[in-house]
């Protein structure tokens, strides 16, 4: 065994843990006899602590007699070997068994670092979809210029507003988060731009407001569809000149203050409806991120749904170990119509509700969605199959809009917004 594995040996479990904090090993092998309550507790610290590393036990069968050591090996160990081990037959049973926890820690590596990406704030994946989104915040976060991010509820546009900021020059500045929607209507100007003291019944002193906050940092206008008409005037302003004015004041602020907006609802229809100012649209998509909802990324969800799992189990004492396999089945053929947030809210309740080793589709809410496949509505096929043929039109012409708009039948102006809509750079 010795000529096939790289082996550290140690008597002491404080000594284990440094070795694998400077050189992490797949695979562990403890013996538990005659433990002291001190070692009992070092070793289940130990093995707690290493999540990447597969623990086997070596101990006598009379040891399992102990309830204390039985639930030592039932909660955090990968599998146990009964001792003494003189038979040729028992050394080559541990040797598969390490070989086994050692190709299984190997799996989940790749998944954790290699393979795919993640971000700041639990920015999780390896698809086609969010990988083009990785690389453009990587691309975008480094400029200063507005930009807008669109995408359905829960897709995660907040977490992407502040990877953005962590990767900036204003990483050292605050991150101010204002939901535009969340706050009344009486109370917005106020919020937004601050007041001074009498400015209005109420105002007992001097308010700085959410824009001025995010001073030399980022200003993230979550849901920015729902601001008034009236208040979008102000905004505009700021974007333009980088001033304020308080209610109540006529002194001019100057608020150096990144902006990114975000939105689950279609500007440009908004804007060619008269709910939104058109020059404030454009001020804002200086620079645009789409966000795939969950549903296009499907390679994607048992990776997040495994990922949120080892996060989400640290908050509950659930004795689930990971999910069945029915459960990952159904996971995959669910539409998400929450996204990531509903994953994770679902992965949230089975460990708190479920009660088994393996969390089922059951716990998680999804068993009657075994008899409904996923399958895409009218209205996703027209527009992949819209925003295919206005790519091969582009191609075709050389990005000539003028050509392209002629071979597909439509005008410019129409062309323009296709584009615009289905977020397809010339």
């Amino acid at each position: 065994m010795e000529a096939q594995w790289s082996i550290h040996r140690v008597y002491d479990p404080e000594v284990a843990q440094e070795i694998l904090e400077s050189s992490p090993c797949p695979v562990g092998l403890v013996q538990l006899d005659n433990l002291t309550a001190k070692l009992y507790e070092q070793i289940q610290q130990l093995v707690n602590d290493t999540p990447h590393t597969n623990w086997i036990a070596l101990l006598h069968p009379s040891s399992l007699e102990h309830p204390t050591i039985r639930r030592l090996v039932h909660d955090f160990f990968y599998d146990y070997h009964s001792l003494p081990l003189p038979e040729v037959e028992e050394l080559c049973r541990l040797e598969s068994t390490l070989g086994h926890a050692y190709g299984i820690e190997l799996l989940d590596t790749p998944l954790a670092s290699k393979d795919h990406h993640e971000l700041e704030c639990q920015m999780v994946g390896g698809s086609e979809t969010i990988l083009k989104v990785f690389n453009q915040i990587r691309k975008i976060a480094g400029t200063d210029a507005p930009v807008l991010i669109t995408g359905e509820s829960g897709t995660g546009k907040e977490l992407i507003a502040q990877a953005l900021h962590l990767r900036s020059d204003r990483s050292d500045g605050p991150f101010i988060p204002v939901n535009c929607g969340a706050l009344p209507d009486t109370l917005i100007h106020s919020e937004l731009f601050g007041h001074e003291k009498g400015a209005f019944t109420g105002a007992h002193r001097q308010n700085i407001g959410r824009i001025e906050a995010a001073n030399n940092g980022t200003i993230f206008l979550d849901e920015i569809g729902d601001l008034p008409l009236d208040l979008q005037t102000y905004l505009l302003r700021f974007l333009q000149e980088k001033t304020i004015e308080r209610v109540g004041s006529t002194a001019i602020q100057q608020v150096n203050a990144r902006v990114i907006a975000a939105t689950n609802v279609n500007l440009s229809q908004m804007v060619q409806e008269g709910r939104f100012r058109e020059d404030l649209y454009f001020r804002l998509n200086v620079l645009n991120i789409q966000v795939p909802p969950l549903r296009e990324r499907a390679e994607d969800i048992v990776l997040l749904a495994k990922y949120f799992f080892q996060r989400l189990k640290q908050e509950s004492n659930s004795p689930a170990k990971g999910f069945s396999r029915n459960a990952l089945e159904d996971m995959s053929q669910y539409h998400w119509p929450g996204n990531v947030r509903e994953l994770i809210n679902r992965v949230r309740r089975a460990l708190v509700m479920g009660e088994h080793k393996l969390i089922t589709s059951e716990d998680l809410g999804l068993e009657e969605q075994r008899a409904t496949p996923l399958v895409c509505s009218l209205e996703e096929v027209k527009n992949k199959a819209e925003k295919a043929m206005i790519k091969k039109g582009l191609l075709a012409s050389g990005n000539n809009i003028t050509r392209a708009a002629q071979a597909l039948g439509v005008s410019r102006v129409t062309l323009y917004h296709l584009l615009e809509k289905h977020h397809i750079q010339r």
